[in-house]
């Protein structure tokens, strides 16, 4: 038995040696030029936040009213930053668990630059006032075909991997990854086909485009994050995953509920009476398949409490838990029908919202995967713990003060809202004090993204260290000269 260990064990770190250099620049560039379009979302989120309380602050140009500079910022951090994470982690997952090497680098890259060029159209087109208005889809008409056609470039080699998989059983991880690359297509071509190429009612329109955002969050985002995090919680803890039974409840319950979610932000609107309150219901039940998932992958993380001082990759997805589990709160305290939804429907706790899934949760466990993955297909450790730890830090304090001010905020603008006898300028009042916490929690988010992107960047012209010992962080940025090595 030792003698087919030693045999096999070769063969293995050479075909994974193998898969990561197969993926290197369609990986680094995912991650780069989304590390890079995260930096522009969040300049416009400052902009935008600054004119919520101060809105003479470049009221000379047109291009920075909040009107445009509000959209272009959700945008931009939706298929700039978050869609090019998910494809980087994506990719290189699925190509590692179907032991795989990927054999169209250059078809996955050259789609890599259409769909950026899509994005940075759609940007251009919103800030020059072309945007739809149809929030989560403010690109111009035009451009969702080109996102649509990269996209199907970009992942159909993963499914082609999976087919030709070495091993018959699929992972927990692989579930949740093959379903989100499946979902987005439908979900996508729904929307953007009934709203760009039929006529309908646009009360109808309205609540297509809410299914649209709340499906693109847990049947994509939501997705991709949990199938990152149950394969890094076992990888770097050495514990398998505790329970398969919470692991099948979890996904396929995500599955049945998610697609119903959604409408209820159109409470109150001339609509059947029933799809508000079935859009309520599955929103809250979206609790149980997120809590669920967390429960399970929390039992793998502090199986190992040794580990996770030490791993940045370990920290951020602990993070990123810790934000679903908020969020499957905010799933049922935002959406009960006559209390908190008649409050929250047309208020800052929606943006909340969605800014604690897409950063606070989906981000964070994207920032883990980087930091796990990026060592392994450029053959470089990272330079410094301490600015991993600057990036975390900075970080979570920001989209801690971003999303509860929102959520919070947005329970006191609702009631100002309520109170018809009040002059509109009194719900204004309440909001510019959490808009001004919210402008100095993006410029600390900032200040944070700026050491993830230097170090990233380093890391892609491999600069960084070479050396036998992983970066963590309890360890000094500087090894002995004698422990430097090549990395395998």
């Amino acid at each position: 038995m030792s003698s087919v260990t030693a045999a096999t064990a070769p063969s293995d770190a050479t075909l994974r040696a193998g898969i990561d250099r197969s993926l290197r620049h369609p990986v680094m560039f995912f991650l780069t030029s989304g590390a890079a379009w995260l930096a522009v979302s969040i300049l416009l989120a400052i902009i935008a936040s600054v004119k919520v309380h101060y809105p003479e602050f470049m009221d000379d140009c047109a291009s920075a009213t909040y009107g445009r500079v509000f959209p272009a910022h959700l945008n931009t951090l939706v298929y700039g930053w978050g869609f090019q994470a998910a494809f980087g982690v994506l990719i290189w997952l699925m190509a590692r668990m179907s032991r795989q090497e990927c054999r169209a680098a250059g078809t996955i890259l050259a789609a890599g630059h259409v769909w950026n060029l899509g994005v940075l159209l759609g940007t251009v087109g919103i800030l020059g006032g072309a945007g739809t208005g149809m929030p989560w889809m403010e690109f111009p008409p035009f451009v969702w075909p080109v996102l649509l056609m990269s996209y199907i470039a970009i992942v159909v080699w993963s499914f082609i991997q999976f087919r030709v998989r070495a091993i018959d059983m699929a992972y927990v991880s692989q579930w949740y990854l093959l379903a989100a690359m499946i979902w987005f297509p439908w979900i996508f071509v729904t929307a953007n086909t009934l709203l760009h190429c039929t006529t309908g009612h646009p009360v109808m329109a309205a609540g297509l485009n809410a299914w649209f955002k709340s499906a693109l969050i847990f049947l994509f985002f939501v997705p991709v994050a949990l199938g990152s995090a149950y394969y890094l919680a076992p990888k770097l803890t050495g514990r398998p995953i505790p329970s398969h039974t919470l692991a099948r409840l979890g996904f396929w319950s995500l599955a049945v509920v998610a697609p119903w979610a959604g409408m209820q932000k159109l409470a109150g609107a001339p609509i059947p009476v029933f799809l508000p309150y079935l859009g309520a219901a599955a929103t809250a039940l979206l609790a149980v398949p997120l809590a669920t998932a967390c429960v399970n992958i929390l039992r793998t993380i502090f199986s190992s409490e040794e580990q996770l001082p030490k791993s940045p990759a370990l920290h951020f997805t602990l993070a990123g838990l810790m934000g679903l589990l908020v969020l499957a709160v905010a799933c049922i305290a935002l959406n009960l029908p006559g209390s908190s939804l008649q409050l929250t429907q047309f208020s800052i706790s929606g943006y909340g919202f969605d800014i604690l899934a897409i950063y606070g949760c989906f981000s964070f466990m994207m920032f883990g995967a980087v930091y796990f993955i990026v060592p392994r297909i450029t053959c470089r450790e990272w330079l410094s713990s301490r600015l991993i730890n600057m990036h975390f830090f900075f970080s979570a304090y920001g989209i801690v003060a971003i999303t509860f001010g929102a959520l919070f905020g947005g329970l006191l603008q609702g009631s100002a809202q309520e109170a018809w006898n009040q002059p509109w300028e009194s719900v204004t009042a309440v909001v510019r004090p959490y808009a001004a916490v919210s402008t100095f929690a993006w410029c600390v988010i900032l200040f944070s993204n700026i050491f993830f992107c230097l170090h990233l960047a380093l890391m892609w012209m491999r600069r960084g260290r070479r050396a036998a010992l992983p970066t963590l962080l309890d360890s000094p940025d500087n090894f002995p000269a004698s422990s430097t090595q090549s990395s395998p």
